[in-house]
């Protein structure tokens, strides 16, 4: 099992692919119920709120590949809802019909600026018509996405299989303990446990969670729900009552930096910034203030797997950590995520769970899973089919 990857100079070549051109782009609803509500400080999802989206390339002797992409919205924390991104989707599809795809130096730069260009404000839609497209493109060069991602030159080796969390939502003690205990029998120690609303709320029921599973790993997750002191308060309070504490995420309002600061000057954990970090300019802002000690990498939040890869490289060359999450997706967003931590050689944190807390899963292939191990297929693309 390789966990964040090992620092190991890597020698692959720029990998090619065929010239392609986009012959198909289509959108549907993706609404997938949850076992439990996934209740957060800022909002409540019972149902997958996404898009999926099918892209089909074909090469120059008439050949097709298709791939699949997801556009999952969290409201409030996405700006855009389900309505929107289905609208806006189908909205732009005709003008993205025969886009030409080349394995050229600057092709990741094409085709992001491509889809940019036509889904300019919204970063959610982005990341899904880009994962499809990319997933099509690269079953039509028959390697991972993975392995087209990882360039030369990359300060860690590509890796295919990691450790993910699993995330307790805000309920009550008996609820949280319940779900743990669950989550345990099927192998996984490490929860990310979300809080945000009542600091000592969130104790009593970190302090259920400790005392029944004992050694348990907790990753905080505040979702931007605390002021500076709360945060503390709560992060003083566990740490007291013997928690073995990995990281803290996003404890203070996405524009509050000073108090995100404030929390990682003092917290003996690494702060990791999630609603504060939506891009370049957020991570300046980040790096400048010392607001954080990590940053969490989400496609649809930063716009796709390219941009996220680009600003996972940027945010490592700062000195920061990096976290791979999502919001509520199905294993294909998931997969496209983990095809980005593959690339980038681990990351420090991995939480791509919530495939696991959907009350069916519609898809199949891309993965393999036991538990909190997730091993990446060697099929071209993303290796997921609709069941």
């Amino acid at each position: 099992m390789v966990g964040p990857g090992d620092a190991r100079g890597a020698t692959q070549a720029a990998l090619e692919l065929p010239p392609v051109k986009l012959v198909a782009l289509e959108v549907e609803a993706l609404s997938v119920p949850l076992r439990d509500p996934f209740v957060i400080a800022s909002g409540r999802i019972d149902v997958t709120r996404a898009a999926l989206v099918r892209a089909t390339v074909e090469d120059a002797s008439g050949r097709r590949a298709s791939g699949l992409g997801e556009a999952a919205a969290l409201p409030p924390v996405t700006r855009e809802d389900q309505p929107e991104l289905l609208a806006g989707i189908a909205d732009v599809a005709p003008s993205l019909l025969g886009l030409r795809l080349a394995s050229t130096a600057d092709r990741w730069a094409a085709l992001s600026s491509a889809i940019t260009r036509v889904l300019p404000g919204s970063a959610v839609a982005r990341a899904g018509v880009e994962t499809a497209i990319l997933d099509a493109w690269c079953r039509a060069g028959g390697v991972p996405l993975a392995r087209a991602l990882a360039g030369p030159g990359e300060a860690r080796s590509p890796v295919s299989s990691f450790l993910t969390d699993i995330t307790l939502p805000i309920s009550d003690p008996e609820r949280m303990v319940e779900a743990a205990r669950r989550h345990h029998a099927a192998g996984f120690d490490c929860f990310k446990v979300k809080v945000g609303r009542d600091w000592r709320a969130d104790r009593a029921s970190l302090r259920a969670v400790g005392a029944a599973i004992p050694g348990a790993r907790i990753r905080l997750d505040a979702n931007a729900g605390f002021s500076a002191a709360d945060a503390l308060a709560l992060l003083d309070a566990v740490l007291a009552d013997g928690l073995l504490v990995e990281c803290y995420e996003q404890p203070c309002a996405a524009d509050d930096l000073a108090g995100m600061a404030e929390v990682t000057a003092r917290s003996p954990v690494p702060v990791v910034a999630d609603e504060s970090f939506r891009g370049a300019a957020d991570l300046d802002l980040i790096v400048r203030a010392r607001a954080a000690h990590g940053v969490n990498l989400k496609l649809v939040k930063l716009g796709g797997a390219l941009a996220s890869l680009e600003l996972g490289r940027r945010a490592r060359a700062a000195g920061l950590r990096l976290m791979a999450g999502a919001m509520v997706e199905t294993r294909v967003g998931l997969l496209a995520m983990a095809h980005v931590v593959a690339a980038l050689g681990g990351a420090d944190w991995v939480d791509l769970d919530t495939a696991f807390l959907l009350a069916s899963d519609p898809f199949v292939g891309g993965w393999s899973v036991s538990g909190p191990d997730i091993e990446l297929a060697a099929e071209p693309g993303l290796g997921v089919a609709v069941r």
